[in-house]
């Protein structure tokens, strides 16, 4: 691949992006034209909404797919603040001793565990000692995405699925030109996929494609035509359910056709707190909202908005409160139907967690989640706002790049691995367990800032995500940045191996590690994909992530 365009540097100016009658931001500009498309054809934000992830399907396969999990927090025009999960659970089978019996029967279980991810197995290892697989058959739950759509036009929106489909049906057979940090991450493909399908269906004459080469998905372009069709029965019930369960059941999987049928999307309501002046809306458990939640509110305890942007003392005092929260809640957040959640974002449990915290870094934590699967994992986000006030966060994601490795016969269809982070422990909460939803990294955003002044947002990257919120969020309300300034900023991030990662443009770097911090300057792919779409009395606004192929637009 000729790799002509360096990722690592900001060379682009943007400004916030303005419109009256609506607003679209996201990763990819075909796919944001394709929510504003709909929103000119009289469709609303939840209609653009599903327009633009399944787009994104298309147009940035290396992180989302009909394979995967969907998720929303959305404020209407009735001013009624909601959520959808839309994620499915484990097979009825996938018990921890299945699971285990299948690895230790497997020809070589190293394929599972990627060394790129952190994983050291060597295809002799006893099952026994194993974490869950991170790739292969064991890793995929029942995906949410095609119920997960369905349910969000018919419950929210104007149009018809079909409708909100047609763009994306459109950039899979017809084809588009791809964008450099799409080509980049595309090159995965290259070593992830091993099956002929799998290669027929994303790589070009065995090669990922070259920025600004046209390509064409036509597998997945069917697929989503017999959707649009035939309804989200056609994954779950039809010829899609059969390619599904025999890609599954032929690798050793457990997956069944009962398994796709019983799934069923569902609304929830979402958890809040409020953070200087501010109400925060974020997704409750099996998500990382509390992670979120929790968080703000130590910060708001300890004053760490009040230090001077630049200083040290700031970034000190917000990473200690993510610290706190990673170790509480990547211990405790799992399916709540299985497990019982202690209030972690309660403003309590914040004062209590808060004495812990001092000048020098908290040593040692013990990070929670028994394996780094989801730290870095790769997802879209996107926020979309109209004209009648309604405003929508919406996610879409298999969890690590292509997922599983996997395609699901000849639909073009890759088959997510977010059962990765499930632990093989039986007393850990997030275990393994039948039709159980594990830990998920995905949280959309809503925000009231002010009165009649209203925020959908997240920030996308594994265990990036509630800190990127704590960021973007401070960043506005501490700090009176504009919407793309707040995205802009320099960002940093503790990792589960306790240091704090950062960009190199974060000022006053060398402060922190005299502080006590152990200090790594990671690259801006490092730091998440954030979108944001604002609603100030009757204007929107938006913005995108720099460090990202997107951009925001309006009408």
């Amino acid at each position: 691949m000729n790799m002509s365009v360096d990722l690592d540097r900001f060379d682009s100016r943007r400004s916030t992006a303005y419109a009256n009658r609506g607003m679209v931001a996201t990763s990819q500009p075909l796919a944001a034209q394709a929510g504003v498309s709909i929103l000119e054809d009289g469709g609303n934000a939840f209609d653009a909404a599903v327009a633009t992830a399944a787009a994104l399907n298309v147009v940035e396969p290396t992180s989302t797919g009909l394979g995967g999990d969907v998720f929303a927090l959305y404020r209407t025009a009735d001013d009624e603040v909601g959520a959808m999960r839309s994620c499915g659970g484990a097979p009825a089978d996938a018990t921890i001793e299945n699971v285990k019996g299948a690895l230790e029967e497997a020809d070589d279980i190293s394929d599972y565990y990627p060394e790129s991810r952190g994983y050291a197995v060597d295809g002799d290892t006893s099952g026994a000692d194993l974490e869950m697989p991170f790739l292969g058959p064991h890793a995929v739950t029942v995906p949410g995405t095609a119920r997960g759509w369905e349910a969000t036009v018919e419950e929210l929106g104007e149009l018809s699925l079909a409708d909100a489909l047609e763009p994306a049906i459109h950039y899979a057979t017809e084809g588009y030109p791809v964008s450099p940090v799409i080509a980049y991450y595309w090159q995965g493909a290259e070593e992830l996929f091993t099956d002929d399908h799998a290669r027929e269906a994303y790589l070009f004459d065995g090669e990922s494609p070259d920025v600004g080469e046209t390509v064409t998905l036509p597998r997945l372009g069917e697929s989503m035509q017999k959707i649009a069709d035939e309804g989200a029965d056609a994954f779950y019930e039809g010829e899609i359910a059969d390619e599904i369960v025999e890609e599954i059941q032929s690798a050793g999987g457990f997956l069944t056709h009962e398994d796709l049928a019983d799934f069923e999307p569902e609304f929830v309501d979402p958890v809040s707190t409020t953070y200087n002046g501010a109400e925060v809306y974020e997704l409750p458990p099996n998500n990382q909202g509390l992670l979120a939640l929790e968080a703000l509110n130590i910060a708001e305890e300890i004053g760490a908005g009040e230090h001077d942007y630049d200083s040290p003392e700031r970034v000190h005092a917000f990473a200690e409160a993510m610290k706190l929260a990673f170790v509480d809640g990547h211990h405790y957040v799992t399916d709540p139907e299985f497990e019982q959640i202690p209030p972690l974002g309660s403003k309590e449990y914040a004062r209590e967690r808060a004495e812990a915290i001092g000048d020098s870094p908290i040593q040692d934590p013990e990070v929670g989640v028994p394996t780094k699967a989801a730290e870095d994992a790769d997802t879209v986000l996107l926020t979309v706002g109209d004209e009648e006030g309604n405003l929508v966060s919406y996610i879409n994601s298999r969890f690590a790049g292509f997922g599983s490795g996997l395609v699901a016969g000849d639909t073009g269809i890759a088959l997510q691995n977010r059962g990765a982070s499930f632990s093989l422990d039986p007393d850990h909460p997030n275990s393994l367990e039948p039709e159980k939803r594990p830990f998920h990294t995905l949280v959309p955003a809503i925000a009231k800032l002010d009165e009649d002044d209203w925020l959908a947002f997240g920030v996308m990257g594994g265990y990036m995500q509630p800190q990127g919120h704590v960021q973007v969020l401070s960043n506005l309300v501490d700090y009176g940045m504009d919407l793309q300034a707040a995205l802009d900023a320099p960002r940093w991030r503790y990792r589960e191996d306790g240091s704090l990662g950062i960009e190199e443009r974060l000022p006053n770097a060398a402060k922190l590690a005299r502080k006590g911090h152990d200090v790594s300057v990671l690259p801006p792919v490092m730091f998440g994909g954030a979108q944001a779409v604002r609603r100030r009395g009757e204007t929107l606004s938006g913005a995108t992530e720099p460090r990202k192929d997107g951009t925001a637009s309006g009408f």
